[in-house]
Protein backbone atom coordinates (compact mmCIF):
# COMPACT_ATOMS: atom_id res chain seq x y z
CA UNK A 1 0.00 0.00 0.00
CA UNK A 2 2.78 2.18 0.76
CA UNK A 3 4.19 1.73 -2.48
CA UNK A 4 1.18 3.03 -4.36
CA UNK A 5 0.62 6.36 -2.81
CA UNK A 6 4.45 6.56 -3.23
CA UNK A 7 4.13 6.48 -6.98
CA UNK A 8 0.92 8.20 -6.80
CA UNK A 9 2.68 11.14 -5.01
CA UNK A 10 5.23 10.91 -7.75
CA UNK A 11 2.64 11.36 -10.75
CA UNK A 12 1.37 13.95 -8.63
CA UNK A 13 4.91 15.75 -8.68
CA UNK A 14 5.14 15.31 -12.64
CA UNK A 15 1.68 17.00 -12.97
CA UNK A 16 3.65 19.74 -11.09
CA UNK A 17 6.18 20.28 -13.57
CA UNK A 18 4.08 19.84 -16.34
CA UNK A 19 1.66 21.88 -14.65
CA UNK A 20 4.03 24.64 -14.88
CA UNK A 21 5.09 24.34 -18.19
CA UNK A 22 1.85 25.05 -18.98
CA UNK A 23 1.10 27.88 -17.45
CA UNK A 24 4.48 29.56 -18.76
CA UNK A 25 2.83 29.59 -21.93
CA UNK A 26 1.60 33.10 -23.46
CA UNK A 27 0.12 30.90 -26.83
CA UNK A 28 -3.01 30.25 -25.74
CA UNK A 29 -3.63 26.87 -28.13
CA UNK A 30 0.11 25.91 -26.67
CA UNK A 31 -1.46 26.38 -23.39
CA UNK A 32 -4.61 24.18 -24.04
CA UNK A 33 -2.36 21.64 -25.78
CA UNK A 34 -0.10 21.31 -22.52
CA UNK A 35 -3.37 21.78 -20.14
CA UNK A 36 -4.86 18.24 -21.78
CA UNK A 37 -1.47 16.27 -21.17
CA UNK A 38 -1.20 18.00 -17.67
CA UNK A 39 -4.67 16.89 -17.10
CA UNK A 40 -4.29 12.90 -17.87
CA UNK A 41 -1.48 13.03 -15.55
CA UNK A 42 -3.56 14.68 -13.06
CA UNK A 43 -5.97 11.94 -13.43
CA UNK A 44 -3.88 9.19 -13.07
CA UNK A 45 -2.86 10.74 -9.82
CA UNK A 46 -6.30 11.40 -8.60
CA UNK A 47 -7.42 7.64 -9.28
CA UNK A 48 -4.30 6.27 -7.42
CA UNK A 49 -5.08 8.59 -4.36
CA UNK A 50 -8.78 7.34 -4.54
CA UNK A 51 -10.18 10.61 -5.20
CA UNK A 52 -13.05 9.48 -8.18
CA UNK A 53 -14.70 13.25 -8.31
CA UNK A 54 -11.23 14.68 -8.47
CA UNK A 55 -10.04 12.42 -11.26
CA UNK A 56 -13.48 12.78 -13.04
CA UNK A 57 -12.54 16.54 -12.97
CA UNK A 58 -9.47 15.68 -14.40
CA UNK A 59 -10.66 13.85 -16.83
CA UNK A 60 -13.74 16.24 -17.89
CA UNK A 61 -10.91 18.93 -18.19
CA UNK A 62 -8.83 16.47 -20.31
CA UNK A 63 -11.89 16.36 -22.81
CA UNK A 64 -13.49 20.09 -22.56
CA UNK A 65 -9.61 21.24 -23.43
CA UNK A 66 -9.62 19.83 -26.65
CA UNK A 67 -12.57 20.71 -27.49
CA UNK A 68 -12.07 24.45 -26.14
CA UNK A 69 -9.13 24.09 -29.24
CA UNK A 70 -11.34 23.96 -31.59
CA UNK A 71 -14.47 25.31 -30.55
CA UNK A 72 -15.46 28.87 -28.72
CA UNK A 73 -18.97 28.54 -27.56
CA UNK A 74 -20.35 29.62 -23.96
CA UNK A 75 -23.09 26.60 -24.96
CA UNK A 76 -20.50 23.68 -25.22
CA UNK A 77 -19.02 25.52 -22.43
CA UNK A 78 -22.29 24.86 -20.05
CA UNK A 79 -22.96 21.03 -21.52
CA UNK A 80 -19.27 20.48 -19.96
CA UNK A 81 -19.97 22.42 -16.66
CA UNK A 82 -23.51 20.52 -16.29
CA UNK A 83 -21.80 17.16 -17.06
CA UNK A 84 -19.22 17.79 -14.79
CA UNK A 85 -21.38 19.48 -11.51
CA UNK A 86 -24.05 16.53 -12.29
CA UNK A 87 -21.47 13.72 -11.41
CA UNK A 88 -19.77 15.37 -9.10
CA UNK A 89 -22.76 15.62 -7.08
CA UNK A 90 -23.02 11.72 -8.06
CA UNK A 91 -20.35 10.66 -7.20
CA UNK A 92 -19.61 12.64 -3.90
CA UNK A 93 -19.01 11.31 -1.06
CA UNK A 94 -18.98 14.67 1.18
CA UNK A 95 -19.28 18.60 0.28
CA UNK A 96 -15.65 18.62 0.08
CA UNK A 97 -15.40 16.41 -3.53
CA UNK A 98 -16.97 19.13 -4.61
CA UNK A 99 -14.02 21.89 -5.13
CA UNK A 100 -12.23 19.99 -8.08
CA UNK A 101 -15.66 20.37 -10.03
CA UNK A 102 -15.99 23.96 -9.20
CA UNK A 103 -12.30 24.63 -10.16
CA UNK A 104 -13.17 22.43 -13.33
CA UNK A 105 -16.11 24.30 -14.16
CA UNK A 106 -14.78 28.03 -13.76
CA UNK A 107 -11.59 26.43 -16.09
CA UNK A 108 -13.96 25.18 -18.61
CA UNK A 109 -15.70 28.60 -18.96
CA UNK A 110 -12.18 30.03 -19.37
CA UNK A 111 -11.15 27.99 -21.97
CA UNK A 112 -14.66 27.98 -23.56
CA UNK A 113 -15.17 31.94 -23.64
CA UNK A 114 -12.49 33.75 -22.65
CA UNK A 115 -8.96 34.40 -24.51
CA UNK A 116 -6.04 36.07 -23.07
CA UNK A 117 -5.37 37.79 -19.19
CA UNK A 118 -9.14 37.46 -19.04
CA UNK A 119 -8.90 33.12 -19.21
CA UNK A 120 -5.58 33.56 -17.26
CA UNK A 121 -7.41 35.16 -14.05
CA UNK A 122 -10.22 32.38 -13.85
CA UNK A 123 -7.73 29.89 -14.05
CA UNK A 124 -6.39 32.05 -10.94
CA UNK A 125 -9.66 31.68 -8.73
CA UNK A 126 -9.94 27.68 -10.87
CA UNK A 127 -6.52 27.57 -9.12
CA UNK A 128 -7.80 28.56 -5.53
CA UNK A 129 -10.67 25.63 -5.63
CA UNK A 130 -8.45 23.04 -7.15
CA UNK A 131 -5.87 24.09 -4.24
CA UNK A 132 -8.17 23.49 -1.25
CA UNK A 133 -9.32 20.40 -3.17
CA UNK A 134 -5.41 18.84 -3.12
CA UNK A 135 -5.19 19.65 0.27
CA UNK A 136 -7.86 17.40 1.07
CA UNK A 137 -7.07 14.65 -0.84
CA UNK A 138 -3.16 15.11 0.49
CA UNK A 139 -1.82 15.55 -3.02
CA UNK A 140 1.61 16.85 -2.46
CA UNK A 141 2.60 17.61 -5.66
CA UNK A 142 -0.87 18.71 -6.28
CA UNK A 143 -0.63 21.05 -3.35
CA UNK A 144 2.60 22.65 -4.96
CA UNK A 145 1.67 22.87 -7.95
CA UNK A 146 -1.92 24.91 -7.63
CA UNK A 147 0.27 27.47 -4.75
CA UNK A 148 3.25 27.22 -7.68
CA UNK A 149 0.55 28.26 -10.66
CA UNK A 150 -1.03 31.03 -8.98
CA UNK A 151 2.72 33.22 -8.83
CA UNK A 152 3.58 31.56 -12.50
CA UNK A 153 0.20 32.30 -13.88
CA UNK A 154 0.14 36.08 -12.34
CA UNK A 155 4.01 36.38 -14.02
CA UNK A 156 2.34 35.36 -17.20
CA UNK A 157 -0.55 37.91 -16.98
CA UNK A 158 1.96 40.60 -15.88
CA UNK A 159 4.34 39.31 -19.11
CA UNK A 160 1.56 39.62 -21.69
CA UNK A 161 0.45 43.42 -20.24
CA UNK A 162 3.86 43.98 -20.66
CA UNK A 163 4.08 42.47 -24.15
CA UNK A 164 0.79 44.73 -24.99
CA UNK A 165 2.24 47.87 -23.92
CA UNK A 166 5.21 47.46 -26.34
CA UNK A 167 3.09 47.32 -28.97
CA UNK A 168 1.67 50.21 -30.49
CA UNK A 169 -2.28 51.02 -30.37
CA UNK A 170 -3.70 50.44 -33.79
CA UNK A 171 -5.58 54.46 -34.03
CA UNK A 172 -2.04 55.73 -32.61
CA UNK A 173 0.53 54.37 -35.52
CA UNK A 174 -2.88 55.27 -37.96
CA UNK A 175 -2.72 59.56 -36.54
CA UNK A 176 1.40 59.26 -36.35
CA UNK A 177 1.44 58.62 -39.95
Amino acid sequence: MMDLLFFAQLIGFMSFVLGICTFFQKDDKKLKIMMVIFNLNHLVHYLLLGSIVSALSALLSAFRTVTAIYISSLAVALVFIGVGLSSALYFSESIWDLWSMLGMSIGTYAVFVLKGIKMRIAFLIGAVCWLINNILVGSIGGTLLEATLITVNLSTIIRIVRDNRKMPKVEESVIGH
